[in-house]
């Protein structure tokens, strides 16, 4: 039934429920807007889709040429559902979604009825998931699909991942069951995982089974049939990207999952077996051993190293508004297993900062960068910060290798020899700011005295104050000479920030005072006048907040006006090295596009609050006490009413 046959409808019902005798004006108005309606629709005529299914000889082809076929059976059209629901309908709508259309059709036209088909197959109706999921012929039907030679078409994939979802969702026992009696299953999905519809169908069966004991037996069986330990195999350079990509992404997406499950559903006993495979020292060492064995690709060093971040993570921000039990970001432990696994490897991380899969050089407005950082060495940057945000007391032997291996040092050069990559420079920063902890910790002892190994370590032989002081008088000089300001000063403040801040009141603040009272006088005294003016008048510029303008706008704004020295880097450098965009000319484009924006923004907010307070003015009115009683009692003429309410 169409939106406005509900409509007419509903307002009848509501014809028949007013009363002509308490309310005569709203019966009138009522039994006026009725005839209207049923007069301009002419809803007396039945539609052409009824009167295709009045036909003997009617097509599923004929219906799915109506435009208000998936609405009709979606609102349950009582004729259309007993039509789509006989066997050789359900068959035809199968095949459409799991065979290839034919070639040499427009490419517009050749998928139509596919999809046509897949909207009705998923369209949440009783009578066909009931048709779906019971009878075992439809779902041999439907799973055929999975038979086919790859690649499989990836439209049809999704459709196909659409319908099997649907019933999952829907008919959950009778497909769980129907498909553990196939041996082949999970084979059939992984040798198709480099089609993306096939990780939609792996999530389905791990998120949306229930009730809970299904769940957990559902989970049992995809673990029996090493579901992980299968995923982690396809990490590997002998397979092709997109097989990589998509597994990584879905052992990542199945880490998430089950660690959001087991916050949220709390009554369950049973741990996740999955979690606890892919938590596994066991499964843990053989993506390292993927990862290093043989040639060394970038695309399978990355996708291993996203698995090992998924893996380390231990907060999650809030997604979608959902919370922990005390309103904050979810948290999880890291099992030190995984660390465990992680510390032999540490080394071959290291020397790929040194040795990174050959990239071709790489032309920027800057010239010919002849070594690219690379994904590769970002992603060890990326591994390395989260590795000491999860090191605690009992894992003080990574943060031990890290210093032994002489990692930290590698990184700080990297930040200064890639001027321009702030990606590289924010990691290097959460490094240095992750050596020297802000939080409190228990008392120092052997176990746990990884930070001041590191702090000592960041100071005595990474020099870092020396590099601080180094590196700022370098872009001195070179902006004194009219050069450009360094991409990574913004960086640099904060980290010089992050030193002072700790050795004032930082729980290793003894530490790093006796590490800098330890530096040679003259570059003590270097960094307290450092401190005490250059750093201090850094961040006094920094912290200029956005101008607030009375009156008329200006004619001109100066960039310096709107935006402190660290905002305006920090909006500018991330274009140069990844993007090119580094000369003069750009550089004034986007100025002057950054004080367009802002002057929009602030003449956008000048404007509304003129337009608000001037209609205000004019639409409220102060009361006049001479005016007349608007409650007062008095004969109401209904006929004058219902004029106002047709005007």
């Amino acid at each position: 039934m169409s939106d406005v046959a509900v409509c007419a409808v509903r307002v009848v019902c509501l014809h028949d429920f007013v009363d002509a005798d308490s309310c005569p004006g709203l019966a009138l108005s009522v039994r006026q807007m009725t005839g209207s309606m049923f007069w301009k629709f002419d809803l007396h005529t039945s539609s052409h889709l009824e009167a295709l299914l009045e036909k003997e000889d009617v097509t599923l082809t004929e219906l799915m040429e109506e435009e208000d076929v998936l609405q009709e059976c979606k609102a349950q059209n009582r004729r259309l559902l007993l039509f789509l629901s006989q066997d050789h309908c359900m068959q035809e709508l199968l095949h459409l979604i799991t065979t290839e259309p034919p070639a040499g059709v427009d490419e517009m036209k050749r998928f139509k009825y596919p999809n046509i088909a897949c909207e009705l197959l998923t369209c949440d109706v009783g009578v066909i998931n009931d048709k779906l999921g019971n009878e075992e012929t439809m779902l041999e039907t439907l799973y055929s699909f999975l038979e086919q030679p790859s690649p499989l078409n990836p439209l049809l994939a999704s459709f196909f991942s659409k319908t099997i979802g649907n019933l999952i969702t829907r008919k959950t026992e009778q497909v769980i069951s129907f498909l553990r009696g196939k041996e082949g299953f999970l084979s059939l999905v992984l040798k198709h995982i480099d089609t993306s519809a096939m990780m939609d169908l792996l999530l389905r069966l791990i998120s949306c089974v229930e009730p809970a004991p299904l769940r957990q037996e559902t989970l049992n069986w995809l673990n029996e049939e090493k579901l992980a330990q299968r995923l982690i195999e396809l990490i590997h350079p002998e397979r092709d990207e997109e097989r990589q990509s998509n597994a990584s992404q879905t052992l990542c997406d199945i880490i998430r999952l089950s660690r959001d499950q087991a916050n949220q559903l709390q009554e369950i006993s049973e741990p996740d077996p999955l979690l606890a495979a892919l938590e596994s020292q066991e499964c843990v060492g053989q993506l390292l051993q993927n990862m290093f064995s043989g040639e060394r690709t970038e695309s399978c060093i990355v996708n291993g190293i996203q698995v090992l971040l998924t893996l380390l993570e231990i907060r999650r921000p809030v997604v979608d508004g959902v919370m922990d039990a005390q309103g904050f970001e979810r948290s999880y432990a890291v099992n030190s297993s995984i660390l465990l696994a992680i510390q032999p490897q540490l080394i071959h991380f290291h020397q790929l900062l040194l040795e990174p899969p050959k990239r071709s050089p790489m032309l920027t407005t800057l010239g010919v960068l002849e070594e690219p950082l690379g994904n590769t060495r970002l992603h060890v940057a990326r591994l390395v910060a989260s590795l000491l945000y999860t090191s605690s007391a009992s894992h003080a032997v990574v943060a031990q290798e890290l210093c032994r291996l002489n990692t930290m040092d590698l990184l700080l050069d990297l930040f200064f020899k890639y001027t321009w990559n702030n990606f590289l420079h924010l990691q290097v920063e959460l490094c240095v700011a992750l050596s020297e902890p802000q939080t409190p910790e228990p008392t120092v002892t052997p176990e746990n005295s990884a930070h001041n190994t590191l702090v000592t370590h960041l100071f005595q032989h990474c020099q870092l104050v020396q590099r601080i002081l180094g590196a700022w008088e370098e872009n001195d000089k070179i902006q004194l000479e009219g050069g450009m300001r360094r991409g990574y000063m913004g960086h640099l403040t904060r980290i010089a920030n992050t030193v002072v801040h700790n050795m004032e009141k930082g729980p290793v603040h003894t530490q790093i005072s006796r590490l800098i009272a330890e530096l040679p006088e003259e570059c003590r005294g270097c960094w307290e006048t450092f401190v005490d003016q250059t750093l201090s008048e850094t961040n006094r510029k920094n912290t200029i907040d956005l101008v607030h303008i009375e009156g008329p706008f200006p004619k001109e704004l100066t960039l310096q006006q709107a935006f402190s020295d660290y905002q305006i880097q920090q909006m500018t450098a991330n274009f140069v090295d990844q993007f090119g965009f580094n000369d003069e000319d750009i550089g004034k484009i986007y100025t002057r596009l950054i004080l367009f924006l802002l002057k929009c923004s602030i003449w956008c907010m000048q404007a509304n609050t003129a337009v608000f307070e001037a209609c205000s003015k004019e639409k409220i009115q102060p009361f006049d006490d001479d005016e007349e009683d608007i409650w007062e009692e008095k004969e109401i003429n209904y006929a004058t009413q219902t004029k106002s309410r047709n005007r």
